[in-house]
């Protein structure tokens, strides 16, 4: 696993920004994963920002998202669908087909889960998938004993997620108990995966993620198996870490070779 430490939040949406947009720039026709939650929006601004100021298109590109809330329509302000388009897609060059959510709504929900999995499979893969953690350590809607080799489908979610993600709805009450998400086997085997974190309160799963057992209680504990996952962090989320003099080291000797 790489760790990249950077000083603060902005730092870490730029960084990753730049990633993807090279990439972009190296392969037009790449396929990503994105993320919802409020880690990657500065990510996003960052990277509409590059189609505006620098031409960065993404008219080729293609895109799978982790995870839905079952129950929402696509148009609902607090689906991922909607979030995406806010945050994303309504401001760069993407055509709307080349964008995959799954589909709250769908009818034999075992069946459009695999369909889902088709569909990425179809264009040949996912080449970087970007993630989120959640406070408990969990990836897309993996929550604690998920299956390390998981697929996409239907998962209820933890106690601790829907407090967690009360915020977004206004009150608990109102946050939908059930999610199609990607599964961990799923997530991990895309070419590369690219984890932000920030804030103080993802240090303890951040640190549990690197440091920890690999363990289906900390699904992102999985990336330790991933021959090719970044983890960005800035120094609030990076705090628990005990080897994090080593991983600042490991990044400066690297970046002068």
């Amino acid at each position: 696993m790489r760790v990249v430490i950077l000083e603060n939040a902005q730092r870490v949406g730029r960084w990753a920004a730049e990633y993807i947009g090279q990439l972009v720039r190296q392969k037009p026709t790449v396929v990503l994963g994105l993320a919802t939650g409020g880690t990657p929006v500065l990510c996003y601004q960052r990277l509409i920002a590059m189609h505006r100021e620098e031409g960065l298109s993404f008219r080729r590109v293609r895109t799978f998202n982790l995870d839905e809330y079952v129950g929402l329509p696509a148009d609902d302000s607090n689906s991922y669908r909607s979030f995406m388009r806010q945050q994303l897609f309504d401001h760069i060059d993407i055509p709307a087909s080349s964008t995959h959510v799954p589909d709250g709504l769908a009818t034999d929900v075992t069946e459009h889960c695999r369909h889902y999995e088709q569909q990425i499979q179809d264009v040949g893969g996912i080449d970087l998938q970007l993630l989120g953690i959640g406070s408990d350590g969990h990836i897309a809607f993996n929550e604690p004993g998920s299956s390390l080799a998981s697929r996409t489908r239907l998962k209820a979610l933890a106690a601790r997620t829907l407090q967690d993600n009360a915020r977004f709805f206004g009150s608990l009450d109102r946050v939908p108990r059930l999610a199609i998400t990607m599964g961990v086997g799923t997530i991990l085997e895309a070419r590369q995966c690219l984890l932000l974190a920030t804030g103080e309160n993802k240090a303890s799963a951040v640190r549990d993620a690197i440091e920890g057992p690999l363990t289906s209680q900390i699904t992102a504990s999985a990336l330790q198996l991933h021959p090719q996952a970044t983890l960005v962090l800035d120094e609030a989320a990076a705090a628990r870490l005990e080897q994090a003099d080593y991983y600042r080291e490991a990044e400066a000797l690297q970046a002068g070779c």
